[in-house]
């Protein structure tokens, strides 16, 4: 009878064993969305939501903030707040010091010439045999989301980049991904990658450009999409704070695109329309399909990038009614976009997070009339006059070797040569500085390096690469920047430039609002703490802890 009660314990421990392990592996299966989309807008600024709120549908932007997590307070900790960087902070959860992209374009000092973000000479084009191709993330030095998730599965997620700019979809796919995918304007107008990720385009991407979408989409007339009352929150059509397309006198509705094509780069037009944005999405579905993205039991991952509204920006500036209508427009995209994803993955089995690479700076020429302090600056008139400076102490010869991002590069080799300690020449070329009115402040490598709580110093500290930056880097004041006086740009540390949205929605996020400070580089942090990955390898950030349920 003993031996009967024992036989019958052990069938009912190993059962009960066998049954928790089959609730923890499919606990485990469930820990995972199947897919997560994450969403960049290029040069949105953190209050176009609350200033477009009633233009927007409710399947849009406001499901995502009534229905999701938003992180109000939400800045860049570092300068420049360019598009490269920006794309990058994103997903490695760093700054600019830590993953090596400190700028679009900046200078080597070996070389004696720029060097462009994604550019890369030893790969070539896939889709494409023009420059536009030779593209690829090997500038970047720390690992991505994407990277983490294809090393964790052991490659057998998927990670795709989608996006009009080419760093837009390189940069946050990293290093590892199946694919990044650009589209090549001029008289192209393709989707292409390069052979770091492929040798030939999948038969799907083919197939996309063999369609005629983009022809078909420089087809159309940009009219406004609203009714004309519907506008009173955006200067009038016709200002002098805008830039025209070229052919054109005057920057008003209607854009024929056809017309403008010859004299506005070709297909490059479209990016500088909201149907680059309509046709990426266009193609970001086309890639769910093609890659059959979350069908199995591995999380694959899209990163997408909104382009077209940065090329509006810098065109028409943030009070344009063309701004305003891209965003309308955008929201029916990214509705778009969320029906799709309910529809192939269910509410509840998609993470999306939603931010920007940077924010935009109001028109300094626009503020200047509301008698603001703004203006513009001229970095060449400053360089000639710091280099007679220079001149009159040390002798003749060349001492400023180049100006970029409002970095100033000495040269070295004369200094060395002429025997004058570059560390005193660099508190020189501060005190020179402060000369200029439209200078706040400057500081040298030296200060930098040894950072401060002066905020702007860290922010400087944070872009930072003793490699690739200047001996002298200097800060303009707010609403001051070197530019055209029609449109606008960005990349100074002022919360004009850092201000963003973060948006979370779907699989493991909280919903609700938190007026908490963040910076760009908790977002990665906080999509590894709900997906259960590891952090990117060179992550500073910190996860937001309200988002994740």
């Amino acid at each position: 009878m003993k031996k009967y009660l024992v036989i019958a314990l052990a069938l009912i421990v190993g059962g009960c064993s066998i049954a928790q392990q089959n609730q923890s592996t499919e606990t485990n299966a469930a820990r995972r969305p199947k897919i997560i989309v994450g969403i960049t807008v290029d040069q949105m600024r953190y209050d176009y939501i609350e200033r477009f709120w009633d233009d927007f549908g409710n399947d849009g932007f406001k499901r995502l903030v009534n229905d999701g997590f938003f992180a109000r307070n939400l800045h860049y900790n570092y300068m420049p707040t360019y598009t490269g960087p920006g794309h990058a902070a994103i997903y490695t959860g760093t700054s600019p010091a830590y993953n090596g992209i400190i700028a679009n374009d900046w200078y080597e000092r070996t070389t004696k010439k720029m060097v462009y973000c994604s550019s890369d000479s030893t790969v070539a084009g896939v889709g494409t045999a023009s420059a536009a191709g030779k593209m690829s993330p090997h500038y970047l030095k720390s690992t991505t989301l994407g990277d983490e998730l294809k090393l964790f599965t052991n490659g057998k997620s998927k990670v795709i980049g989608v996006a009009l700019k080419d760093r837009g979809a390189i940069l946050p796919a990293g290093r590892s991904a199946d694919a990044a995918y650009w589209f090549v304007g001029a008289q192209e107008g393709v989707w292409a990658t390069s052979n770091w990720y492929r040798n030939e385009l999948p038969q799907w991407v083919s197939d996309f450009n063999a369609s005629g979408k983009a022809a078909d989409y420089m087809k159309q007339t940009w009219t406004p999409y609203l009714t004309p009352d519907r506008y009173s929150k955006s200067s009038a059509d016709n200002n002098p704070y805008e830039l025209p397309y070229k052919g054109t006198i005057r920057p008003t509705f209607p854009y024929v695109l056809d017309s403008l094509k010859a004299l506005n780069g070709g297909y490059e037009l479209l990016k500088a329309t909201p149907f680059g944005n309509t046709m990426s999405v266009d193609f970001a579905l086309a890639a769910l399909t093609g890659e059959q993205m979350g069908q199995d039991e591995y999380t694959d991952m899209l990163c997408l990038s909104f382009s077209a509204t940065d090329y509006v920006g810098h065109q028409f500036g943030m009070h344009s009614m063309e701004t305003q209508d891209v965003y309308v427009r955008l929201d029916l995209e990214i509705a778009r976009l969320l029906k799709e994803l309910d529809a192939r993955y269910g509410k509840d089995n998609y993470l999306l997070f939603l931010s920007a690479d940077h924010a935009g700076a109001p028109t300094p020429s626009y503020t200047s009339s509301l008698k603001w302090s703004a203006g513009y600056w001229k970095s060449d008139v400053m360089e000639g006059e710091l280099n007679a400076f220079l001149q009159s102490k040390y002798g003749e010869g060349n001492y400023i070797e180049s100006e970029v991002n409002q970095n100033i590069f000495l040269n070295r080799p004369l200094l060395e040569q002429k025997k004058v300690d570059i560390t005193q020449v660099n508190k020189e070329v501060v005190a020179f500085l402060s000369k200029y009115d439209e200078i706040m402040t400057a500081y040298t490598t030296e200060e930098i390096r040894m950072g401060a709580q002066d905020p702007i110093l860290n922010r400087i500290r944070l872009g930072f690469s003793s490699k690739w930056s200047g001996d002298v880097i200097y800060v303009l004041n707010p609403d001051y920047m070197e530019y055209g006086r029609q449109g606008t740009t960005h990349g100074s540390p002022f919360i004009y430039d850092t201000h963003v949205p973060a948006l979370f929605y779907g699989f493991g996020v909280t919903p609700g609002t938190s007026f908490e400070a963040q910076t760009i580089c908790d977002i990665a942090p906080t999509v590894a703490a709900i997906c259960k990955l590891p952090l990117p390898n060179a992550c500073i950030g910190q996860p937001i802890k309200s988002c994740v349920k």
